[in-house]
């Protein structure tokens, strides 16, 4: 009788157990998209702080010929302005890059950069920056066609799941002629002199390691080929290493820039 007793109450408190274990589960499984979009939001508002004199002259570069660009609105053009498409915002960290009177609309999926995004575009009241529109780049479709001169992104690439799908908007809003500016990191192209580099990259990455981490952001995509088969009139672009010094982000010194024009 005693045995049978302890043998229910055993199987009372491993039930018991359980059932707290799986509450505290389905809580965490619920609560932690959210958790971690926050996590990131913070983090990259705390990176993003922290200047690279070698890092800005190479976003300089990218951006460059943004001045040369003229808009497809009568207008936008007689004030010398462009309408800017961001997508991937962020915290705002390329109002700098763009030209004075830019009319810039913004889209990101993670609602909890808002507050960093505003905190930035105050500094730049020579850029009329909308709000946030809360979306990804393969689902913008509130954005009207034609209706932008250039459209932005910058390290947005790897964590999107459809590029095709995110090409063919990106030449959706684009107006005729209009441009689309890219820097994004890429997997290692050098296989000969970082093989090391490519292996740590596709393991962190097949692992899962590194999208928990980055908010789905993956070490072993490469966008190049999407771009130049998406349909632009003209593609210019060069794989190149980013002047990053942090030991961590070395995994991320591979990169890819350029503009393609619609």
């Amino acid at each position: 009788m005693g045995d049978e007793t302890s043998g229910e109450s055993w199987l009372s408190s491993t039930a018991f157990k359980f059932l707290v274990f799986l509450c505290v589960f389905l809580i965490l499984k619920k609560l932690w998209p959210d958790f971690r979009r926050r996590y990131f939001a913070a983090f990259m508002d705390f990176f993003s702080r922290g200047s690279n004199a070698k890092v800005e002259e190479m976003k300089k570069d990218v951006f460059s010929t943004l001045s040369s660009c003229t808009s497809h609105d009568p207008e936008l053009r007689k004030k010398k302005a462009l309408k800017i498409l961001e997508i991937g915002v962020g915290t705002g960290v390329n109002f700098a890059y763009y030209p004075d009177g830019t009319r810039l609309v913004v889209v990101d999926p993670n609602p909890h950069f808002k507050s960093y995004y505003n905190e930035n575009r105050k500094k730049f009241p020579n850029i009329h920056s909308e709000e946030i529109i809360v979306t990804t780049g393969e689902e913008m479709d509130m954005v009207q066609s034609n209706s932008v001169d250039v459209v932005v992104s910058t390290l947005v690439f790897c964590s999107v799941e459809n590029q095709k799908k995110i090409l063919q908007q990106i030449l959706r809003v684009l107006a005729p002629g209009g441009k689309f500016y890219f820097y994004e990191h890429i997997s290692e192209f050098d296989i000969e002199r970082h093989g090391t580099r490519r292996r740590i990259q596709e393991f962190l990455t097949a692992t899962g390691i590194w999208p928990f981490i980055f908010d789905n952001c993956m070490l072993n995509k490469d966008m190049l080929a999407d771009i130049q088969q998406a349909g632009f009139s003209k593609v210019q672009a060069q794989r190149f290493y980013s002047p990053i010094d942090h030991f961590v982000f070395q995994l991320v010194k591979p990169s890819l820039k350029g503009v393609a024009e619609k």
